[in-house]
Formats: C-alpha cells, structure tokens, sequence
C-alpha cells in the first residue's frame, strides 16, 4: 500500500473508535471529520482513487454521514454533553460489532491493495532515456476483412519507442501506464476490468515530446507484436530496457486480436472471440489466415517505416533508421506472428518468439535468420507425455511444427526454457500482482530474465556484440535452461 492509502485507512479506524468513545464531544466530532476529509482529498488527488480501496471508501462515507447528523443534531439542540454515561452492556455488544465490521472493511482494502499493489517498474539498464509517439497507420493496399462494411482498409495503431539523451528528457512528464492495459488483463484472465484502473497512475520510464539522441546517426529497428487480447504497451519493462540500449521499438496492436485498438477518432475496436471448431484442424487453419494477417502488418509497418527513414511527416525518425539491421519479437500469437514475418521477409534479420506458435509458411520452410524460442516450465510440463493437464497454448499440431523450425533452421536456433514462469510470465504481469504472478521469485527477477535474455539476443545479432547469456547456462538466471537439441550454432560467422 502506498503511504495515503495506509493514512486513510488508519484515520477511518480512529475515527470510528472516537465516535464511539466520545458520541458528543463537539470539538472532537468537528476534528474527527476535518481528519477524514484531509486524509480523503489527499489521498484522492495525490494516488488517485482506485477500486481496491473501495471497503474504506464504504466505511469512510458510514463516518462522514454519521458525523454529519452528529453534528446537525449537536447545533440543531444547542448543548452538547461533555461527558458520557457508562455504556452497558447493550451499548458495548454494539461497539464490539461495529469495530469488528470496521477491520473488516479495512482488512479488505489492506488485503485487495497487497494482491494488486501501485507497484514500481524496474529501472532500464542502459545509458539513453526513452521518447515515444503513437501513430495511426493505413494500409491502403489491404481491405479488413473482419468488418461489414466492405472496402474498409486495415487500420493499425502503433507506438514508437526511441532513444533520448537523459538530459533532454529532465524536466518532461513522464508517461503513465495506459488503461488499454486493464482491458487486456480483463480479457486474459477474466477479471472486471475496473480493477485495474489505477494502472494509469503508474509512472513509467518513458517520455514525450524529446527530440532523439544523436550519440549514433542511426539505431537498430525492433518491431513488438502483442498476445491475443492484449496491447502492444503489455511489456513494457522489455520495450523500456531494449530503448534504453540503443534501439528503436514499434509496438503493433492488430485490431480484432489485440484486446481493444482506440483510434485518433475515438473509434474502438475491440478482441473478437475466436469461433468454435469441430476439429484441431479447423482451427489450425484459422490460425494460419489469423497470423497471416499479422504478418502482412508486420511487413507493412516495416514498409512504412522504410518511408520514414527518408521522409519522416514528424520529422523524427528521417535516417535514424538502421534498416539493415531490424528484429521482430512477440508473445505468444504475437511470437507467431513473429515467426511466420521471419519466413516471409528476410528483411528481419532475427526474431524472439516468447512462446508463440508455428502457423503458417514457417512450418513449412526453413528460417535462413537467427531465431530464438523462449517457454515458460508450466507448458513444458503440459508438453511431456505423462501431464495430465494441457495448457491451451498446447494445440496438437504445436510440437511437430516446433521440431521442424527449430531442426530445419539454416541459422542459429536457441530454444530456452523457464521453471517457474507461466504463458503470461513474458508480460508485465507479475509487477501488477506479485503474489498473484510472480511464482517463486519477485517480480523485478521474473521481468529481468525476459528483458535479459531479449536484449542478449538482439545484441548479438543486431549489434554483433558477444554474450555470455547465449553461451549456456547463468548463475543470474538459474532458471533458465538450454535445450540441446533445439539450441544450435550453425553460422561459423556468429561464433
């Protein structure tokens, strides 16, 4: 719990037990309701309302309420007793209830704010600060096909990501979490969205409005494709790190897969459930066309982008651009689509997969980039042949496909798995709800493994630079295990 909403749980207690020690002290009721407000209107301005708090909200207007006709009454009678009779027994039962609800209440708020805490995010490593813009892309080449109305074109949002000199960035209002987040959330885990309202009251790293830094000519380009029913911004402790090395990050959201897509308009697009099928097959097929979409976004905002670096319309981005080196990562349909823009276009020169599946040309060709594959230990075990529980990203056709782009490969593979770590562990979702999410170990350790092992990568194959991270197991990472026979160095060139 942040301190304000410690404060005003403590003053809700005490002003509970001071209203009924002391019903008709006039200068007590006045100081007892001056206390409450303060300790509101502070806590309401500064942190800012959220749902968790809502058991003291209840308990807090009880007490502004019964306070208020206390007072009324005190005026209303023009004496106030000063003293108090001896409660009875009565009286004292109905003390003892009362007291009893009120820890409850409080005990409610202090157990809701432990679950889903106003947390911190975890300070990028690197040396640059950490600028940002959106932008509203169309693809005037592709009709969208999951409208009714026909004609209509595929329509993307996308934020940028970029390096900043720290100096330019003092001064500038950091950005805040964007509520786009609880709707992910909501859809993912099935929990009311409002609970995570107070998501955009969270400090990031991030920036707007700052010019970029000119330490290089240009930075190595990285495109970020989202899970299903979730946001681009869902890994942003990933996005801030890479930034803060030297790259620039675009983060895609896909309308009708990302969980909801706002517009400049204030048109929004929301997660269109998937529909039913009869057999694996079906849906496999479904899947195929759903990531070829992706891919074809993927490769459009690579097009547009390569537009940018000669003529930039914000005048940012012109020749800061090093598309000769581009990468392309993504969580789960996003490590899909990941893999299926590998097979497609060559212009990526390496790809992250944070356990995404294998739809497409990919499973039929072989990757000819450096590819990594990382899966959390809980569908590893759903993998092996005596689990008695499948995770749903399991399908049926998912280990042949994984065998044959990972042994087919005419690059370096690396296949790394997890203990510990969940489909959603490659997210920022153990920040949110450490006790939730963060399943033997702290939040900060389980974002630093994905942040690490991402930046390791790309270093290495975008930036040419060697890492130990990739060279086998880590003390930092005990975790974190090779799979030798999916892991392969099979360019002399990267050794």
């Amino acid at each position: 719990m942040r301190i304000l909403e410690w404060i005003s749980v403590l003053v809700t207690v005490a002003a509970t037990v001071l209203m009924l020690v002391f019903p008709k002290r006039r200068a007590m009721t006045v100081g007892t309701l001056t206390a409450l407000i303060l300790a509101v209107l502070l806590h309401g301005l500064i942190n800012s309302f959220r749902v968790q708090m809502i058991p003291t909200y209840i308990v807090t207007l009880v007490l502004f309420i019964t306070l208020i006709i206390q007072l009324m009454k005190s005026y209303r009678g023009d004496r106030y007793v000063q003293s108090v009779r001896r409660p009875n027994r009565l009286s004292r039962i109905k003390m003892t209830l009362i007291l009893i609800l009120l820890l409850a209440f409080s005990a409610g708020s202090i157990i809701l704010t432990w679950l889903l805490p106003a947390f911190t995010m975890p300070e990028p490593t690197g040396t640059y600060a950490i600028g940002t813009f959106s932008e509203h892309l169309v693809d005037e080449s592709r009709e969208e096909t999951k409208t009714p109305e026909a004609g209509d074109k595929r329509e993307l949002m996308i934020n940028v990501w970029y390096p900043v000199d720290r100096k330019s960035a003092q001064g500038l209002p950091l950005e805040h979490y964007p509520s786009e987040l609880g709707e992910a959330i909501s859809l993912v885990f099935g929990i009311p969205s409002q609970v995570f309202s107070y998501l955009d009251t969270i400090p990031t790293h991030v920036v707007q409005g700052a010019e970029m830094s000119a330490v290089q000519s240009k930075y190595p380009v990285l495109l970020f494709s989202p899970g299903i029913r979730s946001a681009r911004f869902q890994s942003m402790t990933m996005i801030e790190e890479l930034v803060s090395h030297g790259y620039i990050v675009v983060g895609i959201d896909h309308p009708y897969t990302s969980a909801q897509v706002t517009f400049p308009d204030g048109r929004a697009v929301s997660y269109q459930a998937d529909p039913e099928f009869a057999t694996s097959a079906e849906l496999y097929q479904y899947n195929v066309e759903g990531i070829g979409i992706r891919a074809a976004d993927a490769r459009f905002v690579l097009d547009t982008l390569t537009l940018w670096n000669s003529h930039d319309p914000n005048q940012l981005l012109e020749g800061k651009l090093d598309l000769a080196h581009v990468g392309i990562m993504g969580h789960s349909y996003g490590g899909a689509t990941t893999a299926e823009a590998l097979a497609q276009d060559e212009r990526f020169q390496a790809g992250l997969s944070l356990e995404g599946g294998f739809w497409g040309k990919v499973s039929t060709t072989a990757l000819k980039q450096p590819f990594m594959y990382i899966m959390s230990g809980g569908t590893a075990k759903s993998l092996e042949p005596e689990a008695t529980e499948t995770e749903k990203v399991a399908y049926p056709e998912f280990k042949p496909d994984l065998d044959r782009v990972m042994t087919s490969s005419l690059n370096d593979t690396y296949y790394l798995t997890v203990e510990n770590f969940f489909h959603q562990s490659f997210t920022d979702i153990s920040l949110i709800s450490p006790k939730l999410f963060a399943r033997g170990m702290t939040p900060e350790h389980n974002v630093d493994i994905t942040r690490s092992y991402a930046l390791a990568f790309f270093d290495r194959y975008l930036k040419g630079e060697e890492q130990p991270l990739l060279q086998g197991s880590s003390a930092q990472f005990p975790e974190a295990t090779y799979d030798a026979t999916y892991t392969k160095i099979r360019n002399e060139q990267t050794q």
